[in-house]
């Protein structure tokens, strides 16, 4: 089974449309939350631990880009706000999320479980998802937190190169082109974003530290938090996270 075999039409629409689940649902269906810094690998993990242990994704970020296609018609007052606050270049206020995840309350009752992705992001948005999750008789099994230092998640990202025409990316080291600079894909030229240069990455990162920081207190104060190292091969930092999530079984 793939993350794709989950049916997330009422993730991606609200609650007005019906998702179909799989048939056979996990006997012990995992609820979690993710967390990681741009770079740590955080959205590999999320696609693997989807895979294999079935949680439904729910990312915000799709919520976010699927509102974009959608007719005006089809779009909820929460829906309208963030995507008016996007154009302007501007950050989604709390209230506007918190309604939007509201919006689709019935993913938290998904029999598959759930693995929510961008959300929350502030002590704000965590307390109204433990009000949300309470009024649903839900409970958190964990938040996974993917660590990694500064330093090698600069050299991570900076070494990142994006084709100027079909956006492919690359990676000087990871995943290097047949010919240097030059795209696979459409012989295009790979460039160096500006978000990716080392400059750029440390205020990314300080701004996600600042931000983060009082949320990784937050929960783990309520004991949930379970940090796990972000170094190696995704499949290493899978392993990890299985076995974490194996020893909350027992």
């Amino acid at each position: 089974m793939t993350a794709q075999d989950l049916d997330r039409a009422a993730w991606f629409k609200g609650a007005s449309v019906e998702c179909s689940i799989d048939s056979s649902p996990p006997d012990r269906p995992f609820r979690l939350v993710l967390l990681g810094a741009p770079g740590v690998g955080k959205g590999t993990q999320a696609e693997l631990i989807s895979q294999r242990l079935r949680p439904c994704h729910l990312s915000t970020g799709d919520v976010f880009r699927a509102a974009k296609s959608l007719p005006a018609s089809e779009r909820t007052p929460a829906i309208t706000q963030a995507l008016a606050c996007m154009q302007r270049g501007e950050l989604v206020p709390d209230d506007t999320v918190i309604n939007i995840v509201r919006e689709r309350s019935r993913c938290m009752t998904c029999p598959a479980g759930f693995l929510l992705d961008g959300f929350p992001r502030t002590v704000r948005q965590a307390e109204a998802l433990d009000v949300l999750l309470t009024q649903l008789g839900v409970k958190l099994d964990a938040v996974l937190s993917y660590d990694m230092p500064l330093e090698q998640v600069i050299a991570r990202l900076s070494g990142r190169r994006t084709c100027a025409g079909c956006k492919a990316v690359f990676h000087v080291t990871g995943r290097p082109p047949k010919v240097p600079d030059v795209c696979d894909n459409c012989g295009g030229q790979l460039v160096l974003r500006e978000d990716d240069r080392p400059e750029s990455i440390r205020v990314r990162m300080q701004a996600y530290q600042t931000s983060t920081a009082p949320l990784t207190d937050y929960y783990q104060k309520a004991g949930l938090l379970v940090s796990l190292s972000a170094a190696g091969a995704p499949e290493e930092i899978y392993q990890r996270t299985a076995a974490a999530l194996s020893s909350l079984r027992r």
